[in-house]
């Protein structure tokens, strides 16, 4: 019985802890997206998340670290999806056709936060820099990973290497960053980021 009513309030805790994280993050997204990351203030964040900066100051040092943070689960939450939306068992070409697709779903859920990850992250410190270096790990293994099946080999495809999937991830993101700041949607751009990236990863030419 001890154990029991020790340990549940440490539970307690701990959900609540991760639930004020969770909106915290939430709060800088809303931001982000209503003013841009630069212009929003830890005031902005603890505003939309309806909580205290004492609160905020809990669970991060500044709004960089905050920043960092909702990129590292943004980052993960992409992945997740893109893998997710691949059938392994479809020819090459159609799985590349889904996987940019999922990236393009993913950036019309969240488009001023895809940009500021492209646009901010740079000029930004060494977490925010390592976090840039983590997230490109992640998309090469998700790439690699997705390239290495007999089905993708068969029609004489090979796996992506890391050089490749740089210029991949580079080109998509630029094109995904210069689209929404132009004003439009990236569902206009998807049929030319998926013959890019199937010219890009298909087989080599002889």
């Amino acid at each position: 019985m001890h154990e029991a009513t020790t340990t549940q309030p440490r539970a307690d805790d701990d959900e609540r802890a991760t639930g004020y994280r969770r909106r915290l993050l939430d709060g800088l997204a809303a931001g982000i997206a209503r003013d841009g990351y630069r212009a929003t203030t830890v005031a902005d964040v603890v505003r939309h998340a309806r909580t205290s900066r004492r609160t905020f100051y809990q669970h991060f040092p500044d709004k960089e670290a905050c920043f960092a943070a909702l990129l590292a689960v943004t980052t993960a939450d992409m992945v997740r999806r893109i893998s997710a939306a691949v059938d392994q068992t479809a020819p090459w070409d159609a799985q590349v056709r889904q996987a940019v697709e999922a990236w393009v779903d993913c950036v019309e859920a969240a488009p001023a936060l895809v940009v500021s990850w492209i646009r901010d992250v740079p000029a930004l410190g060494p977490a925010a820099r390592r976090l840039q270096h983590d997230a490109m790990e992640a998309f090469i293994a998700m790439v690699q990973e997705l390239s290495g099946t007999e089905r993708w080999r068969a029609p004489g495809a090979e796996p992506v290497s890391r050089e490749l999937v740089v210029m991949l991830l580079g080109g998509l993101r630029e094109l995904s960053a210069t689209t929404i700041e132009s004003g439009r949607r990236m569902r206009e751009v998807a049929d030319v980021a998926v013959r890019a990236s199937i010219a890009l990863l298909g087989p080599p030419t002889r």
